[in-house]
């Protein structure tokens, strides 16, 4: 991904073009803008799809999960739960472990659109880490996934 914008190699030199926060909150920006133009081919953004991968995955998650993991206020999460299940996506389901919890769990549909949606993302994501081999963006999820939860696995 190269930033064609005038003046951005120059001022990358200055001290904070080193800074963490600044290079993830670009590389976000530049990702999210990517995903949200190929989701949208979906009726998705990154937020919609974010919860229903976590739905496709078999762990069943709460809503209040969902919230924590991907630390969005528990409102946000119950206003894209009831939009992905007004599509259906997803249903909210019983939990197993504790029947008074309500557990987000994909449908048929929802499946089929997820499996799409990732092949799209798939591709933004090459674009995005073109400059990278292929060993150097495995390596950049594993310190990503080290500096967020302390395992890279």
């Amino acid at each position: 991904m190269q930033d064609t914008k005038v003046g951005t190699p120059r001022l990358a030199a200055a001290t904070i073009g080193n800074d963490v926060g600044l290079l993830l909150a670009k590389l976000h920006a530049a990702g999210s803008a990517l995903n949200n133009r190929a989701l949208g081919d979906f009726g998705l953004r990154e937020r919609s799809f974010s919860v229903l991968t976590v739905a496709c995955s078999g762990l069943e998650p709460t809503q209040r999960e969902l919230a924590d993991f991907l630390s969005l206020d528990p409102s946000q999460v119950v206003s894209l739960v009831d939009d992905l299940e007004r599509r259906g996506h997803v249903e909210r389901a019983t939990g197993k472990q504790d029947r008074r919890a309500k557990i987000i769990v994909s449908t048929a549909e929802g499946r089929r659109i997820h499996t799409k949606a990732r092949a799209a993302l798939e591709a933004c994501e090459h674009e995005q880490l073109a400059a990278l081999s292929d060993d150097e963006a495995g390596q950049l999820r594993a310190l990503l996934r080290k500096a967020l939860w302390g395992r890279t696995g």
